[in-house]
C-alpha cells in the first residue's frame, strides 16, 4: 500500500495526526503519478492546503505541465484569492494541451466576480476549440441560466440531452432543461420535461417550478398537489403562498386560499403583497374587517405600493368613510400624477362631503380613463347634471348608452337633452 492510500485511510478514519504522518511520507516516498491521485482526492475532500502543496511541488518538477497550474488556479480561487488564480492562469499560453481547461477555469472564476460578459468569451473560446466538449456545453448553459438568459440556454441543455448526457456535476439536465423552459414563459415545453421527474425525486426549486408551470397551464389540480406536497416538506419556502393561495381561490376553494395565505404570513409577515392577497380573499368572503386589517398592515409596510392604496380606498369608499378616505388619499393626488382610481375616489367622498368644486376637479381627472365603466359614467351624470354642465352631460350619456345600449332612463335622459 503507497503511503497516500494509507493517508486517505486514516483519514477515512477520523485520525487526522496519523493522516498527517502518512501525508508528509507520501510527500517525500511516493511516484509522482500516486501523488498527483492525492492531490486530487484531497482537493476534493477539502483539504486545500495539502492539494496545494502537492501541485506545487510536481510543478517544481514539471514546469511545463499547465495542468497543475490550473488546478493550483482553482484552489486559489476557492480560497478567494483571485489574483494568484489569474497568475497561474496568464501563464497557460494557447498552444497548451492545458489552454482549454484553463479557460474554464477562468470562466468560474470570473462568474464569481459577477463579470458574466468575461466569463461567456471565455466559454466561447473554448466551446470553438473543443465543441463536442460535454462539460464546455454545460458550463455555457448553467452561465446563460444563472445570468437568467433562458433562451440561450435550452438550446445547449438540448445539445447535451441529444447526445446522451442527462447528468453532470450532479445536476439532472432534464430538470434544468425544464425550468429553463418555465422561466422563458414556454410552459407547454417545460411540464413536458418537468412531469418525467417523479416527485419525490424533485428539489424543493424544481416542485415550484413545477407546480408554478401547471398553474400557467390551468391545470390547477396538480399545481395544488404539488405546491401542497413542498409546504409540508418545506413551510418555510415562502414563494409557495401566493401561487398556491391564487390556484385554491380560482378553483373558488376560497376559505383554503385565506387558510393557506395566513400560512403565508405566520412565515413572511413582511412581504406586503401577501397582506394584500389574504385583504382580496377576505373581502371575497365578505369580510370586510379582516380585510382592513391586512390593508392596514400591508400599507404600514411599504407606503409606496398604490395597490394597497386603492384596495383600501375602495373599501372606505364601499363603506362611505369619507373622511378615512380623503386623509388616506390626499398625499397621493398632491402632484396630480396619481392612479386614475383613487381620482374617481376622490371625487366621490368631495361630492359628499360637499365639496362640489373639488369634486368636479376630480371627476375631470377620471374621466377620460373610465368612459368606458358604467359605474362611473353613471355617477358622473348625475353629479354633472346637477352642476349644470349639459355638454358633460351629453358626452357622458353617449359613452353610457354605448356600454349598456339597453339602458331605457338613460336614453330618455340623453333625449331630453338633445331636445
Amino acid at each position: 500500500m503507497s503511503y497516500a492510500q494509507s493517508a486517505l485511510d486514516q483519514l477515512e478514519k477520523g485520525q487526522l495526526e496519523d493522516f498527517k504522518k502518512q501525508y508528509a511520507l507520501a510527500l517525500r516516498h511516493d511516484d509522482d503519478d500516486t501523488l498527483f491521485s492525492l492531490a486530487e482526492e484531497l482537493y476534493s475532500l477539502g483539504f486545500l492546503n495539502q492539494s496545494r502543496r502537492i501541485y506545487e511541488k510536481l510543478l517544481e518538477k514539471f514546469p511545463d505541465e499547465d495542468e497543475l497550474r490550473t488546478n493550483l488556479a482553482d484552489i486559489a480561487i476557492d480560497e478567494d484569492k483571485n489574483d494568484e488564480a489569474l497568475d497561474y492562469l496568464n501563464q497557460v499560453k494557447p498552444d497548451s494541451p492545458a489552454y482549454v481547461e484553463s479557460l474554464l477555469v477562468a470562466a468560474d472564476l470570473y462568474q464569481t466576480q459577477e463579470l458574466f460578459e468575461v466569463s461567456e468569451q471565455k466559454l466561447l473560446t473554448a466551446k470553438e476549440l473543443a465543441p463536442d466538449e460535454p462539460v464546455i456545453t454545460f458550463a455555457l448553459a448553467e452561465l446563460y441560466f444563472t445570468m437568467r438568459e433562458f433562451q440561450k440556454a435550452i438550446p445547449l441543455y438540448l445539445d447535451l440531452i441529444m447526445a446522451g448526457t442527462t447528468t453532470l456535476s450532479r445536476v439532472n439536465i432534464v430538470e434544468r432543461l425544464g425550468v429553463a423552459y418555465a422561466n422563458a414563459g414556454r410552459f407547454e415545453q417545460a411540464i413536458g420535461y418537468l412531469k418525467q421527474i417523479h416527485s419525490g425525486e424533485m428539489t424543493p426549486d424544481v416542485k415550484f417550478e413545477t407546480a408554478f408551470t401547471y398553474l400557467q397551464l390551468k391545470d390547477r389540480t396538480s399545481a395544488i398537489r404539488l405546491f401542497e406536497e413542498l409546504k409540508d416538506t418545506d413551510a418555510h419556502y415562502t414563494s409557495l403562498y401566493p401561487y398556491l393561495g391564487q390556484a385554491l381561490e380560482e378553483e373558488n376553494r376560497l376559505p383554503e386560499a385565506l387558510t393557506t395565505l395566513q400560512e403565508g404570513l405566520g412565515v413572511d409577515q413582511y412581504n406586503e403583497k401577501l397582506w394584500l392577497q389574504a385583504a382580496h380573499v377576505a373581502t371575497k368572503l365578505d369580510d370586510e374587517k379582516l380585510a382592513e386589517s391586512y390593508l392596514e398592515h400591508g400599507h404600514e409596510l411599504d407606503g409606496d405600493d398604490l395597490n394597497a392604496v386603492i384596495q383600501l380606498s375602495n373599501l372606505y369608499v364601499k363603506q362611505e368613510r369619507w373622511a378615512d378616505n380623503a386623509k388616506l388619499v390626499q398625499p397621493y393626488v398632491k402632484n396630480d400624477d396619481a392612479d386614475p382610481q383613487l381620482y374617481w375616489n376622490l371625487a366621490a367622498t368631495a361630492e359628499h362631503q360637499e365639496d362640489f368644486e373639488l369634486a368636479r376637479k376630480y371627476y375631470d381627472a377620471a374621466q377620460p380613463f373610465f368612459m368606458d365603466q358604467a359605474d362611473f359614467l353613471q355617477s358622473a351624470i348625475y353629479f354633472y347634471r346637477e352642476e349644470g354642465a349639459s355638454d358633460q352631460v351629453v358626452k357622458l350619456l353617449k359613452a353610457y348608452l354605448q356600454v349598456v345600449p339597453d339602458d331605457a332612463d338613460m336614453a330618455m335622459m340623453l333625449e331630453g337633452y338633445q331636445d
